[in-house]
């Protein structure tokens, strides 16, 4: 599998339709700069949807990817090892704080289960229909997963970015549902910006405490040294210390760029896939956002090397895709007052431009 190819695949959002925007937002009734973010959204949407005025946001998807780690056999987790199928079926059954949230929206959500450890048949075939393997392996002393495992991960997330493309889903809320996932995302974080373990060791959603952080930063730091080695093959370095969800979701990214559908970033796990996929191809960031700031020391590193700023920030650490799904109003509300706000009249927009002159 050749992720060269991706460079050439991905292109940036239209520029010269993102100028025709803005010339729009120049006219319209609200001066410039009174929405204040909410303009930048509505003319990025404009290049993103190639047509100006916005069409408005209708049919969003929250997809979940779904997977154990096996690192947190060392307890670098609230959650006990092996627990992940429980946070997908509290999904399932409409009591997880994302499922509370996607019902309010009316959003669909999908999970996909990638690597969980447990019987597929606690949970719906359509849940489970693309898991790669049962629970990735211990980044800290083995590879997460072979290099076949690896590219079969990678290429499902392709497909999932197909598919809801091929649907007509016109911008996805990106999640995961892991157990020891942001060891996993902090590892490839600290790899490719440089850093030392310390420097990305958060508390994870659930929260952890000081022994467990301790436990957590030894597990990357060992996790570090198995990665630098595989730096310059990136599909190498998700299958070292990645996982089968990680390797997914930057897998599900890339191609979301590639079939220009926009994507709402969440947590520090879908961060640090960012991060890899930046590293695939440069243009691959312009489809994204960053929906909130969880504030997760890794999540913050991969955003600024990203260059991408967070919509949000409401302390949210429960992750599943919650706190980008939090900001999807917000990208709703700027599509629709760029494409419904009327335009100032001829004599109103003379004036204007004479009062800029003086």
């Amino acid at each position: 599998m050749n992720l060269d190819d991706f460079v050439d695949l991905i292109e940036r959002p239209d520029g010269g339709i993102r100028r025709d925007a803005e010339e729009r937002r120049e006219r319209l009734v609200p001066p410039p700069g009174a929405l204040g973010r909410l303009d930048e959204l509505g003319e990025w949407l404009a290049a993103a949807q190639q047509q100006v005025p916005v069409k408005p946001i209708e049919r969003p998807r929250a997809v979940l990817f779904a997977g154990d780690h096996g690192i947190a056999e060392l307890g670098v987790s609230a959650r006990p090892a092996g627990s992940a199928h429980r946070l997908v079926r509290a999904v399932i059954d409409g009591e997880s704080s994302v499922a509370v949230l996607a019902r309010r929206f009316a959003v669909p959500v999908r999970v996909v289960d990638m690597a969980l450890d447990c019987d597929p048949a606690e949970l719906p075939g359509e849940v489970t229909r693309h898991r790669v393997r049962r629970g990735s392996g211990r980044l800290d002393i083995e590879d997460t997963l072979t290099a076949e495992e690896a590219e079969q991960a990678f290429r499902t997330g392709m497909a999932i970015a197909d598919e809801e493309a091929d649907a007509g889903t016109d911008l996805l809320v990106l999640g995961d549902l892991s157990v020891g996932g942001t060891t996993a995302a902090a590892t490839l974080t600290a790899a490719l910006c440089g850093t030392d373990a310390s420097v990305v060791t958060g508390r994870g959603g659930a929260g952890i405490d000081d022994l467990a952080w301790m436990r957590k930063c030894a597990a990357i730091r060992d996790g570090l040294r198995r990665a630098r080695p595989v730096l310059g093959d990136q599909l190498q370095l998700l299958a070292t210390v990645g996982g089968a969800d990680l390797t997914a979701i930057t897998g599900f990214l890339l191609q979301s760029a590639v079939r220009r559908t926009p994507v709402i970033l969440d947590g520090v796990v879908s961060a640090a896939c960012a991060l890899v996929a930046q590293r695939v191809a440069f243009r691959a960031p312009d489809w994204w956002l960053a929906g909130q700031a969880s504030g997760e020391p890794a999540q913050e590193k991969a955003l600024d090397r990203i260059a991408l700023t967070p919509l949000l920030d409401h302390g949210v650490t429960v992750g599943e895709g919650a706190g980008a799904l939090l900001a999807l109003p917000l990208v709703q509300a700027a599509a629709a007052l760029a494409g419904e706000l009327p335009e100032r009249a001829e004599e109103q927009t003379e004036q204007s431009e004479q009062a800029e002159d003086a």
